[in-house]
């Protein structure tokens, strides 16, 4: 059994999604934070636009280190 060197599921384009205490998807209202659990970079949104937006940043990045903006 080999290895595969390309997982189809790379833990550069793994993330954690925490959803605000005021989101409420069922509405269509989505506010929280997404971080690359890679590279520990996270961003808040607040608007299922604004998640689409920044995870598809970083998934053309690669996940790379960076690509998401800092959350403080």
């Amino acid at each position: 059994m080999t290895l595969d060197q390309h997982p189809h599921y790379p833990s550069s384009l793994s993330y954690v999604l925490k959803l605000h205490r005021d989101a409420a998807p069922g509405r269509g209202q989505l506010c929280g934070r997404l971080e690359n659990i890679a590279s520990g970079h996270s961003f808040r949104f607040a608007s299922v636009e604004e998640l689409l937006a920044g995870l598809a940043r970083d998934a053309a990045g690669g996940g790379a280190a960076g690509s998401l903006r800092e959350d403080n």
